[in-house]
């Protein structure tokens, strides 16, 4: 039975680590299709912003760099909270550009935050301490 918390580090592999441990919660509790794919994608596109971003340059020389999920749920809602202890960054702050008309106009990358906000009920920052807190809640639909 999978616990509902997880620390990672950087350079082990914390996406697919962090994938296989939610696939395995959403086994264990049955979450429907829909609930099961958009918070595997959501948790995806926020692991991989940290991983290019929070520890790089590297940070303060005496902290090892952590990422620490915790999955929580009730009968309406699910939700993961992300923390890691690399820079200070507020995702929720950015902007989504507008959808390109054509594929000549398209840009790679940036669209993370715009599926997120499609698939998530919504999706908060904190900066606790040295620690960035992002909380992905995503509405638990019926089976």
């Amino acid at each position: 039975m999978p616990d509902d918390t997880l620390s990672l580090r950087p350079d082990d592999d914390p996406i697919g680590r962090a994938l296989q441990w939610l696939e395995a919660i959403a086994d264990r509790d049955d979450w429907a299709a829909k609930a099961r794919f958009g918070l595997t994608l959501s948790v995806d596109e926020a692991l991989t912003n940290i991983l290019a971003y929070a520890f790089k340059p590297p940070g303060d020389a005496g902290a090892e760099p952590v990422i620490q999920l915790v999955h929580g749920a009730n009968e309406r809602e699910l939700s993961v909270e992300i923390a890691d202890n690399g820079h200070a960054f507020d995702p929720t702050s950015l902007d989504i550009a507008d959808v390109a008309l054509t594929l000549d106009e398209a840009e790679v990358g940036g669209h993370g935050l715009r599926l997120m906000r499609h698939y998530l009920k919504a999706f908060n920052y904190r900066r606790d301490g040295p620690w960035n807190r992002l909380t992905l809640i995503m509405e638990r639909p019926a089976n």
